[in-house]
C-alpha cells in the first residue's frame, strides 16, 4: 500500500516539476524546441529517481541493486542502443542549433514546421494537420534543409509555349505579371529564362523572389496569372494529341 501511495505523491510531484519548468522557460522566451527537450529529460530523470526510491522501499539494498543494474547495463545497453543514438543525436541537433522551433525544415524525405526536439524523437507539423516524428540519430547526421533561416525565397514558375511563338513577346508577358502582385519583390531582381525546347514546347521559367512568409501565397498565384496571361495574350500552349486510327476492314 505504501509503494502506491509513493508512487501517487511522487507523480503528482513530478507533474508539478514539468509544470513549473514550462511556465519558467516561457518566461524566460527560451525557444521551445529547446524546452520541449529539457522538460522530457527532467521528467524521465525524475521519473527514474521514483522509481529507484520506491526499490528502495521494496527491500532491495542498494549494493544489491547496483550489482543488478551493473549486471543487466550490457543487455540493456544493446537493446537501446538505437535509442541511444537518438537521445545522443537530439543532444547535438540542440547544440548545433541547426533549426529551432516553429522552423520550417525537409529532412528524411519529409518537411514540416518543427515543434520540439524530444529525449528521442524530433516532431514536425504539417501543413495538411499531420504529425511526424523523427529519430533524432538519423536527423542529426542527415542532411537538413532549412527553408526558414532565409528572410526572401525565389519562387519559379514555368510556361511551356508553342514553337513560332517570340521569345521576346514571351518575356514581356510573364515580366509583366510582376506589377500585377505587390509580394513580388523587384530586388533582386524577376527573371524569364528560356529553359530549353521540347519535341512539343518551347519551355520558358519566370523567377522572383518573395519574402519568406508570402512564398505559397507568390507561387500558386504565379501558376493562375501565368495561364492567364498567355491566354489573353493568344500565345498558344502545347497539349498532347492523341490521333487513333481505325483499322482498314
Amino acid at each position: 500500500m505504501i509503494i502506491i501511495v509513493v508512487f501517487i505523491i511522487g507523480r503528482w510531484i513530478i507533474r508539478k516539476v514539468i509544470k513549473l519548468e514550462n511556465k519558467f522557460f516561457k518566461k524566460t522566451e527560451m525557444d521551445c524546441a529547446l524546452t520541449g527537450f529539457l522538460c522530457h529529460l527532467t521528467s524521465f530523470v525524475l521519473y527514474a529517481a521514483l522509481i529507484l526510491l520506491i526499490i528502495s522501499i521494496v527491500g532491495i539494498q542498494t549494493v544489491s541493486l547496483a550489482a543488478l543494474i551493473g549486471a543487466a547495463g550490457l543487455a540493456i545497453g544493446f537493446a537501446v542502443k538505437d535509442n541511444l543514438a537518438n537521445f545522443a543525436g537530439g543532444v547535438m541537433l540542440l547544440f548545433n542549433k541547426p533549426f529551432k522551433g516553429g522552423d520550417f525544415i525537409q529532412a528524411q524525405d519529409v518537411e514540416g514546421l518543427v515543434d520540439t526536439v524530444g529525449i528521442l524523437y524530433t516532431i514536425l507539423h504539417t501543413f495538411d494537420k499531420r504529425t511526424i516524428y523523427i529519430p533524432n540519430g538519423p536527423l542529426s547526421t542527415g542532411n537538413i534543409v532549412n527553408l526558414s533561416e532565409q528572410p526572401i525565397r525565389r519562387v519559379e514558375s514555368d510556361a511551356r509555349v508553342e514553337y513560332g511563338v517570340s521569345v521576346d513577346e514571351v518575356r514581356t508577358a510573364l515580366l509583366s505579371l510582376v506589377s500585377k502582385n505587390n509580394k513580388i519583390l523587384l530586388e533582386p531582381e524577376p527573371q524569364v529564362r528560356m529553359m530549353g525546347m521540347s519535341e512539343t514546347s518551347i519551355d520558358f521559367q519566370l523567377r522572383v523572389w518573395a519574402k519568406y512568409e508570402d512564398f505559397w501565397e507568390v507561387r500558386f498565384w504565379l501558376n493562375e496569372a501565368i495561364y492567364t496571361e498567355l491566354r489573353n495574350k493568344g500565345i498558344g500552349m502545347p497539349f498532347t494529341k492523341m490521333v487513333m486510327h481505325n483499322p482498314v476492314k
